[in-house]
């Protein structure tokens, strides 16, 4: 599907010089003399090398049209992730590599989101909030201003985030798996 420059995003998929390229970072740019245009910094979904390229406003570019199939998370093993197709009941191997450090937020029977180009997995979507468990957190600093009042917290799954002062060890939390932040205390 053709796309305007103008609305390249954070995220997307294109099809651009014969590749699929994710887009990390994207600037709109008006300059006082000269046609907007849009500077993309895109990685290669294959290839793992990236890309600074500038589009005209007026350039229209391909977004790669995904199929979102919904799966549940089963097991890990020392290379890969495991997904079942709750419909179908098929099952699906995912390399580690491809998953990332979202990996470690997987939990049995998690729902997630699979997206295929042209019947091959290329990335895995997660619910936007997930639950987790404090493993250890240091002790709050009384006198604190509440502004820079956040300390470091190890979760049981091995992630490190920043969490509230009143935040203990065996406490269960709520995070945001797009930016792995902490959202509320269950």
């Amino acid at each position: 599907m053709k796309i305007n420059a103008s609305e390249i995003r954070v995220g997307m998929l294109l099809e651009f010089k014969n590749d699929l390229w994710q887009v990390l970072k994207t600037q709109h740019v008006k300059p006082g003399k000269g046609g907007a245009f849009a500077q993309v910094e895109m990685k290669s979904v294959h290839k793992n090398t990236k890309l600074n390229e500038r589009f005209r406003s007026s350039e229209t570019v391909e977004k790669a049209s995904l199929e979102e199939i919904n799966f549940n998370f089963l097991y890990e093993d020392d290379r890969s992730y495991f997904f079942i197709n709750p419909k179908s009941f098929e099952q699906i191997e995912l390399g580690k590599d491809l998953v990332g450090d979202k990996g470690k937020l997987l939990t049995e029977n998690l729902e997630v989101i699979l997206n295929f180009y042209n019947d091959t997995p290329i990335s895995v979507n997660l619910p936007n909030q997930v639950n987790c468990k404090i493993d250890s957190t240091d002790v709050a600093l009384k006198g604190q201003t509440v502004s820079s009042s956040y300390k470091p917290a190890l979760l049981e799954n091995g992630l490190s985030i920043q969490v509230p002062p009143f935040i203990e060890a065996g406490d269960n939390i709520v995070i945001d798996t797009r930016n792995l932040q902490y959202v509320k205390k269950i």
